[in-house]
């Protein structure tokens, strides 16, 4: 749906269809980071390690998926959309892997100010325990937004709706199709055959 078409239908479906776009990014986003969570704790539950860090997979849901219709907004990958598809999905999968690198870099510099080592503590942080877990954590998410970004392109190119439509609908019976050309001959062959009358004797 492009700005003119919003202009006439009004505010109301546009605000309706960002809600709705953005509680299904919030989803995606937050399943991927929960299970990411999830796997963190059950490896540090084998050193018996206590990880309660929840609440942070929600935070960065909420915040990336807004970041995303941002990105749209601001036309991130737009470049790209007369290229195949798997190229603006590798580019706004990378885009926004990095991103998530420079949010856990922010997120492990928070934790260190909040315990009081400072802004050079944070980073030293960073640098000396949390390095090998960023990078791993940007692979994995960079991995699970090719699936996300590719179904967002599809939907660019079929039409806003189309794939939530047919995931999410029963799709109607299918019509009959219409007759083949060679189908079409044979009838129109047999209607126009002559009829030959019997002679008499």
């Amino acid at each position: 749906m492009d700005h003119a078409d919003e202009k006439r239908t009004g505010w109301k479906p546009r605000v309706t269809r960002e809600i709705t776009e953005y509680g299904i990014n919030v989803i995606y986003l937050g399943l991927v980071f929960a299970a990411f969570t999830w796997y963190r704790r059950l490896i540090l539950a084998e050193y018996h390690i206590t990880y309660l860090h929840y609440g942070i997979s929600v935070v960065e849901a909420l915040i990336l998926a807004k970041v995303i219709m941002l990105g749209d907004i601001l036309g991130l990958g737009r470049r790209l959309e007369n290229k195949p598809l798997i190229f603006p999905v590798l580019y706004q999968s990378l885009l926004f892997g990095l991103w998530m690198l420079v949010f856990g870099v922010l997120e492990h510099t928070l934790v260190g100010l909040l315990h009081g080592e400072g802004l050079t503590g944070g980073m030293c942080h960073v640098a000396g325990e949390g390095g090998d877990e960023l990078l791993a954590r940007a692979l994995v998410i960079f991995v699970a937004f090719i699936p996300f970004f590719a179904l967002r392109e599809m939907e660019r190119v079929q039409g806003k709706g189309t794939l939530r439509t047919m995931f999410f609908r029963r799709s109607p019976p299918a019509a009959p199709s219409p007759p083949g050309p060679a189908s079409r001959r044979r009838q129109h062959t047999r209607h126009s055959r002559p009829v030959r009358s019997r002679a008499g004797p």
